[in-house]
């Protein structure tokens, strides 16, 4: 059943009063409540009833929209005496979720009999025909068949193309002529609810694994229509269509293969320590070119958003469409790619389009140059350094690629934590306090100074000051911290030190 049938309804003589534009869900069932937060007790789809005896005050009507709007529910619907107090109209329509009014002589088991009614005469008539699309799905997916020949029975079933899309705007199988799929998986990573219907290109989206797998690294099935005027029987299609593609995307994953088991204990071997010769005669027994270059991916995650589990796919996607092998080894994941040339930039160019994703994710990737076979263990260390270095930057995604590293660079990147709060609150902490008491700016001084070599005109122009206030700001430096910049270690230890904030 529709949202839009409801008030067509006669007997019932629901009143709309919020009702979003473009939006017209299909109503599952139906829920009577009057608790503030029933989201525990909806798992999607319904139309609620409610007699608003959880409302003490115009604050509990936004509190209550956004628990079952969040459990994501069809449609509100709302009487106390026939009347909806205006705060919960203004919550409704923060929220996007439709309201109607019930009539003050309606009784709500009046509205749940009819509304009941109707589900179940409709899915009686479905019935057959989702049983008859189910095996047909079935078949046109069985083995070896591909995404493809699946693809075309159900743009044909249904009059309409589709597409099935990763996260980063790729298409892996559909109609030709695809809309713009990278302004679609944009909307897919960050819409809140799915289905989503995109206005922008007139095209619905399904998530394929949405329950359990986040979206940076999930597929989507894109259908050339809108799914809100979509009948039961084309939504339970479009969901079973879905679902079959999630098997095909688990099939991708080539962690249990042979394959992948080979390239897991090869990239796990080279972290180990194999020898160059080691590394040659593994690349020939799991088929990798002698002759070619190479670079290392390291990945690794901080935050809840993207799981160990999920950073080989994660890699797949940046690095597509490359063959690349990829294993994991304690909390990060190694990707080796063919590389004549820098692979960098491409790489940030594919992090940045998966980047609404990876938000609160902490990511951090490393790049190394391309390398020889032989040297494919130092291509490693130098991916993980630079991933260590993208870890300090501490954003919600960072790209650090060898052309950054420099040897101190690398050495300050493996500075333990306590080390490194103990060498900086030494030489720089009697400067930051003089800085904070007095709002001046000694740090900022001494960094410039040191980038500068000392030049003393070259430093006060950059800071906009004159020379005599810069040998000033030194002077104090030098009191406070009763180091002398004139002499190459302390200028070493100050360059340390503020590196290593």
């Amino acid at each position: 059943m529709r949202l839009r049938d409801l008030a067509d309804l006669p007997d019932l003589q629901l009143q709309p009063v919020v009702t979003p534009e473009h939006f017209d869900p299909t109503i599952r069932w139906v829920v009577t409540t009057d608790m503030l937060d029933p989201s525990r007790y909806l798992s999607g789809g319904e139309l609620v009833l409610t007699g608003l005896m959880w409302r003490s005050g115009p604050e509990d009507s936004r509190t209550f929209v956004r628990a079952v709007s969040k459990a994501g529910i069809a449609a509100l619907a709302a009487s106390d005496g026939g009347v909806v107090p205006d705060d919960l109209v203004d919550a409704c329509r923060e929220y996007g979720l439709p309201l109607f009014r019930v009539p003050a002589d309606i009784a709500f088991a009046t509205v749940t009999e009819s509304v009941v009614r109707q589900l179940s005469t409709a899915r009686a008539s479905d019935l057959s025909l989702v049983l008859d699309r189910h095996r047909r799905l079935v078949a046109s997916a069985g083995p070896g068949g591909g995404l493809g020949p699946l693809l075309d029975m159900v743009s044909s079933d249904l009059g309409m193309r589709c597409w099935v899309v990763t996260s980063s705007g790729r298409v892996l199988a559909g109609s030709e002529d695809p809309p713009d799929t990278g302004y679609l998986a944009h909307e897919f990573m960050t819409s809140v609810r799915m289905p989503r219907y995109s206005q922008g290109q007139r095209v619905s989206i399904f998530a394929v694994d949405g329950e359990v797998t986040p979206r940076v690294v999930d597929w989507f099935v894109a259908f050339e229509s809108d799914w809100q005027t979509w009948d039961a029987p084309r939504i339970s299609l479009a969901e079973q269509l879905a679902s079959i593609v999630a098997v095909e995307r688990s099939r991708a994953d080539d962690r249990l293969s042979g394959s992948g088991i080979l390239a897991q204990e090869f990239v796990r071997s080279i972290v180990g320590g194999a020898t160059a010769t080691d590394i040659l005669a593994q690349m020939h027994v799991i088929g990798l070119d002698i002759e070619t270059r190479y670079a290392a991916v390291a990945v690794a995650t901080s935050g809840e958003t993207v799981r160990l589990g999920e950073l080989r796919p994660l890699l797949r996607e940046v690095l597509a469409p490359l063959e690349i092998t990829v294993g994991v080894v304690d909390d990060e994941a190694f990707a080796l790619v063919e590389a004549p040339t820098d692979r960098t930039d491409s790489i940030r160019r594919a992090v940045q389009a998966l980047a609404p994703g990876l938000i609160g994710s902490g990511t951090s990737i490393g790049v190394s140059a391309p390398t020889a076979p032989a040297d494919i263990r130092s291509a490693i260390e130098e991916a993980r350094y630079a991933r260590r270095l993208a870890e300090r930057r501490g954003s919600d995604c960072s790209v650090v690629g060898h052309d950054e590293l420099a040897t101190l660079t690398i050495l300050l990147a493996n500075v333990p934590d306590d080390v490194r709060r103990m060498f900086t609150s030494r030489l720089l902490a009697p400067l930051v306090e003089y800085d904070d008491q007095h709002n001046s700016d000694l740090v900022e001084t001494l960094s410039v100074y040191l980038d500068t070599n000392g030049a003393w005109t070259r430093c006060a122009e950059q800071l906009h000051m004159h020379v005599n206030s810069v040998r000033y700001r030194i002077q104090r430096i030098e009191e406070l911290t009763g180091r002398d910049l004139s002499r190459l270690e302390d200028r070493i230890e100050f360059y340390l030190a503020l590196r290593l904030r």
